[in-house]
């Protein structure tokens, strides 16, 4: 296989998974984790599903010295959690590309620490894969990159995004593993009783926020986004005790439909009422 091989890292019992959802096979049918009501709202802004689909990676996450004292990213966690992410988020939209996919919708994703090894965890990407109905150049729909599109959003988010004008171009995310330094005895036993702000706290959170959102927003940057939405900041500490933790900044990057995007965003038809 050649590095451009949409089929790169996908395994071959997902490979006759896929063959058999490809569209055009005689007993073609769409397997996906929408719900009734996203499902229904996904079809009226001009989609169809065409299977679900996902990335997995078991990762060893690596250790890092730090300084008890000393607020301080981890370079080498931070670097471990992001390429997990990225290797899961790549092996799904390869799974979308296969079946011929513009996009993914309702994308999730997952870390689980296993239990048959230490620092062991699975990283995973699930998501609807989704074709536009009507007819559009090859790659209309996919991103700056040629991959499809991804979003976190909602079915009905997701419909609004569409009525509104805009288009999802792909999930950006940036991640910062950070030590919080400890405080020593004497700081600690001065704030006994008094409301006050805890300077290093409050720096060594506001920092490693900002650097998970910097990255983020770079991300977008390269997709060539006018912004993102659904922005979602998480403080993770999986397994690495109280001071230290990863700070994860999630949304869909997007940018305003264009013609050639080929798309009709029909009204809902709402049931009359009574008069």
């Amino acid at each position: 296989m050649t590095p451009d091989d949409p089929t790169l890292g996908i395994p071959a019992d997902a490979m006759r998974r896929l063959a058999e959802m490809r569209p055009g096979q005689a007993t073609t049918l769409f397997t996906s984790d929408l719900s009734v009501n996203e499902f229904l709202l996904v079809r009226e802004a001009g989609f169809r599903p065409l299977g679900l689909v996902l990335g997995s990676s078991i990762y060893h996450v690596g250790f890092q010295m730090r300084r008890w004292g000393q607020n301080q990213e981890l370079d080498t966690l931070s670097q471990a959690m992001y390429h997990a992410r990225e290797l899961a988020m790549t092996r799904m939209e390869a799974e979308a590309a296969v079946l011929g996919g513009d996009g993914i919708v309702g994308v999730r994703l997952a870390i689980e620490f296993k239990e048959f090894g230490n620092d062991l965890a699975e990283f995973l990407a699930v998501g609807t894969a989704v074709k536009a109905d009507q007819t559009a150049p090859h790659g209309t729909w996919r991103n700056v990159k040629g991959q499809p599109f991804t979003s976190d959003l909602s079915g009905q988010d997701f419909w609004t995004l569409i009525q509104a004008g805009y288009a999802p171009l792909g999930m950006v995310m940036g991640s910062c593993v950070y030590h919080i330094a400890h405080r020593g005895f004497g700081q600690a036993f001065s704030n006994i009783g008094q409301n006050v702000e805890v300077p290093q706290f409050t720096e060594a959170l506001y920092d490693a926020r900002e650097l998970a959102m910097s990255r983020m927003q770079a991300e977008a940057e390269q997709l060539r986004a006018d912004g993102i939405v659904a922005v979602q900041l998480l403080s993770l500490p999986h397994r690495w005790g109280g001071h230290t933790t990863e700070f994860f900044a999630i949304g869909t990057a997007v940018t305003p439909l264009r013609d050639d995007h080929h798309i009709t965003t029909p009204q809902l038809v709402l049931p009359l009422t009574d008069r």
